[in-house]
């Protein structure tokens, strides 16, 4: 029964002195011997708190060395980590304890229990395969904050997956992560990944694009593991300056949001790197497809499936055939004539055990899960995501769940009626639009909205515009067509 902390345990026999990682926030550097053995100290430290197998530990923490001993720490210890945004607000972070049922918390603030306890003895890792490693909160298709259960064998199939494929992180490798590791994407492409092959993984606690091109020159930085709203940025910047810092770069890597072609083209024109961008989701823990599969950075592709993931496309029904494009749907006006769109259904060890605490709505009898996207193959078997089979909302790679924020926008005094949408967005994939209506007589502003959000949303949900209307658009039964919202 394999645990994901076997990979620190692993590289720390393979590789003792070799750099395990460096925190650039709080100046501090590990081998990976030295990173086992704070681990060690960490696993104590839970277990005189009271810390027993399957017990949930919430971990809020920036990017940085703490999240990396905190989380190996926990699945030492056979607890289940709950990583969560330092950043959430009380009440999301209050709604997470509760569901989650978590014990204790590692983090920074009053009443936590502190991180890096130490280096410590060696403690035998309890728990593996099937039990859950980590619980991830998103935002679901049906309502508010789900808990995704990941097994230590998903986690370690997807990391298994993505080493497959020719073009990833190797052990000379120094992979600058300045995403979340609270999120899957920022936890297993890059911190397991990383840990899996001894690659040095170099923290940053928030992604500023200077200060990215700095830490880039000063640790030779050869992948970056980034967003598209990173890459915007790079883009941006004057080529020269970009070239220089970038001289030690060897590959780019997009996830958790689409990727503008021309933030793509751009990057190239510039760096002469192109952005290998990928697909997938907190319930596969994550990565399903990328263009390094193919090798090739094709605009508007999310590439091919990994080694030992299957896809297919699905009617809404499961059945393995094409959705029927809709001619007066503007969004189907850009697939290909013939192409088919539908459903993306995919299969694999890397899928998750259903929605915490029962396991409900996983993967099918035979293994399949419906992703709720919908997307198209070209003619080389690349696959385009289309759009979403429901109102989900991908803001920076976090699910945003329009309900969620109009149930805190309906409290506002002076609403009337509320929807909210995803609008594309060059920086961060989309961002969240509001539309309102206010009740008669009120006097709104578009920064009350936006302050009344702030006070109980985390920053990526909160809209980034507000647009006043005298009514929004229904069918006759009365359901808001959030596509002509839209478009």
């Amino acid at each position: 029964m394999a645990n994901i902390a076997d990979l620190l345990t692993a590289a720390a026999r393979r590789w003792p002195d070799a750099p395990a990682l460096a925190d650039t926030t709080a100046d501090t550097r590990f081998t990976w011997s030295e990173l086992d053995a704070a681990v060690h100290g960490q696993v104590r430290a839970l277990r005189e708190h009271g810390v027993a197998e399957g017990d949930r530990v919430l971990l809020r923490l920036p990017t940085s060395a703490d999240f990396a001993v905190a989380l190996f720490a926990a699945a030492r210890a056979g607890a289940i980590a709950v990583p969560v945004s330092p950043l959430a607000p009380e009440p999301e972070f209050r709604g997470i304890v509760e569901h989650s049922g978590a014990r204790l918390v590692v983090g920074r603030e009053p009443g936590d229990v502190p991180p890096q306890a130490g280096p410590g003895e060696p403690v035998e890792a309890a728990g593996g395969g099937e039990d859950i490693a980590v619980l991830s909160y998103t935002s679901g298709t049906t309502g508010p904050s789900r808990g995704v259960m990941l097994s230590h064998r998903a986690l370690l199939a997807n990391v298994e997956q993505v080493g497959a494929v020719p073009g990833t992180p190797e052990h000379e490798d120094r992979v600058l992560l300045a995403i979340p590791l609270f999120h899957v994407y920022g936890l297993g492409p890059g911190l397991l990944h990383s840990a899996s092959v001894g690659a040095t993984t170099v923290f940053a606690e928030r992604f500023d694009p200077a200060a990215a091109l700095r830490i880039c020159a000063e640790h030779q930085v050869t992948v970056i593991g980034g967003v598209p709203a990173m890459y915007a940025e790079f883009a941006r910047m004057d080529a020269d300056e970009l070239r220089a810092s970038f001289a030690s770069v060897r590959l780019l890597t997009s996830g958790a949001a689409p990727l503008h072609p021309k933030v793509l083209a751009t990057v190239r024109e510039k760096t002469g790197l192109g952005i290998f961008e990928g697909y997938g989701l907190t319930e596969t823990a994550p990565v399903l497809t990328s263009t390094l599969v193919t090798g090739y950075p094709k605009p508007g592709s999310v590439g091919r499936p990994l080694p030992g993931v299957e896809l297919r496309l699905v009617e809404s029904d499961g059945l393995a055939e094409p959705v029927p494009l809709d001619p007066d749907d503007l969004d189907d006006a850009f697939v290909e004539e013939d192409a088919g769109a539908g459903l993306v259904s995919v299969r694999g060890a890397n899928l998750f055990s259903g929605y915490w605490p029962d396991g409900a709505h996983g993967p099918d009898e035979d293994g399949w899960y419906r992703t709720g996207d919908v997307g198209y193959l070209d003619t080389d078997g690349d696959l385009h995501l289309v759009d979403r089979a429901n109102d989900l909302m991908i803001v920076n790679g976090f699910n945003v769940f329009p309900h969620e924020v109009e149930e805190v926008i309906a409290t506002l005094p002076g609403v009337a009626e509320v929807a909210v949408v995803g609008v594309l967005d060059e920086r961060s994939g989309e961002s969240v639009k509001a539309f309102v209506v206010p009740a008669a007589g009120a006097a709104l502003s578009e920064q009350q909205v936006v302050d009344h959000c702030a006070e109980l949303l985390a920053g990526y949900k909160v809209p980034r515009t507000v647009e006043f209307t005298e009514s929004l658009p229904h069918s006759p039964t009365g359901k808001l067509r959030r596509v002509r919202l839209r478009s």
